[in-house]
């Protein structure tokens, strides 16, 4: 395995993080042939779309916000969205900024080597630097924002106040420090509409090619792009089972997602589900690889909590081409980054297409059951390697059943 790119180290005071960073030794080398490597705000921009695996929503009202970080951070969470959009009351706005400034600042105080990625979510572009001003030199546990509702016109005034709330973070520190990292929500009428939609994507990409060193990835509000034709999915479906949405996840990866050196990271959308409400399909998972594994019990757990669901839903997010997934419950982390870690299968099949000697050809595969075709393959196996690298390679033998067993409380 290669060394986590980096980009000049770790900044003083940073966190360096990793997955399945809870995992005991032998627990590690029971499950991994290569582990997964460590990662900071300062590791290359490609590779660290990558490590944001699952991303954590909290809203920025809870009352032991600093402390629900560093729980969760301790529980495997290793990036983090503090919202202060959707799931804040209007009314309740200005106390929830009040309580995300505390927040920062006490884990300003505290240890960081352990601190998640941390984001937040602003609702207006105004907030960006005002938050900034307000935290003073604790912006410096800031990895960036999440801007919601981003259309071409509204997302060129969020960049501007990224743009003066780095410029204000720069002097509160005296130093110049990492650039703060935007995820832009999209999730407006304008890129949903068929009528136009292919204009705004366009300018879209557009905005973002400008704003490249800034853009660390673009999410998808299934949730809101959803609400503009009064839908909800059920758990017994996924998000691609809602054309209208569905449509425009396949448009944006079309025009943002392309593998050419021109495309941004997309992540999957949020699934809403965590409890067990009734079900009319059967469950999603067969039951053979949990049986095969010693884990029939884990199966019952999981379908009685819709994970069945979401299992599905991750699988169809990387054969879609978005990579990670918004959260909004701690169960949902370990499931997504359990199902990010690269199989010993992928991981050798990867290796021989990029170390093919010859341009162009086809290789039969180590396990002799699909064709490795060099070329189509080659961006392929350079994503899998980025993946491998954070998420690490699974030990031969071991499936996504042995991971989330080991990473589920039971």
């Amino acid at each position: 395995m290669q060394a986590v790119p980096r980009g000049g180290g770790v900044v003083e005071g940073g966190s360096t993080v990793r997955h399945f960073g809870y995992l005991s030794a032998s627990d590690t080398d029971a499950l991994f042939e290569a582990p997964p490597q460590q990662f900071s705000r300062e590791s290359a921009a490609d590779l660290l779309a990558v490590a944001l695996g699952a991303t954590l929503y909290m809203p920025a009202s809870r009352p032991a916000l600093a402390a629900d970080v560093t729980k969760q951070a301790a529980a495997g969470v290793t990036s983090v969205v503090v919202c202060l959009e959707d799931s804040i009351a209007d009314d309740d706005l200005a106390e929830a900024e009040a309580n995300l400034v505390a927040a920062l600042v006490e884990l300003h105080q505290q240890d960081q080597a352990e601190l998640p990625l941390l984001f937040v979510r602003v609702r207006a572009p105004a907030q960006i630097p005002d938050l900034v001003s307000r935290l003073g030199q604790a912006a410096a546990v800031l990895d960036g924002f999440v801007l919601p509702k981003f259309t071409a016109a509204l997302g060129a005034v969020y960049l501007h106040a990224v743009d003066e709330a780095d410029a204000l973070r720069r002097a509160l520190s005296g130093g110049p420090g990492p650039a703060l990292r935007v995820m832009p929500v999209i999730e407006s009428g304008a890129v949903l509409y068929a009528e136009t939609r292919v204009v705004e994507l366009t300018r879209l990409r557009d905005l973002l090619h400008r704003e490249r060193h800034r853009i660390l990835a673009i999410r998808l509000g299934a949730t809101d792009l959803c609400a503009l034709y009064g839908l909800r999915r059920s758990p017994d479906l996924s998000i691609y089972d809602v054309k209208v949405v569905s449509d425009l996840i396949a448009d944006v990866v079309n025009v943002l997602g392309r593998a050419d050196g021109t495309g941004f990271t997309v992540t999957g959308p949020v699934w809403e589900y965590f409890g067990g409400p009734e079900r009319i399909f059967k469950p999603q998972l067969r039951q053979s690889p949990f049986v095969e594994h010693d884990e029939p019990d884990l199966r019952g757990q999981l379908v009685s909590r819709a994970i069945d669901g979401l299992i599905r839903e991750v699988t169809l997010d990387r054969a879609n081409g978005l990579t990670g997934k918004t959260a909004i419950h701690p169960s949902h982390v370990a499931v997504v980054n359990a199902l990010s870690v690269v199989s010993h299968e992928e991981h050798r099949d990867a290796a021989d297409v990029l170390g093919a000697r010859r341009a162009g050809g086809v290789l039969a595969s180590v396990r002799r059951n699909k064709m490795n075709e060099v070329r189509p393959h080659t961006a392929w196996a350079r994503d899998t390697m980025l993946r491998a690298q954070v998420f690490g390679v699974a030990a031969d033998g071991v499936s996504f059943v042995d991971l989330l067993a080991a990473s589920l409380p039971r």
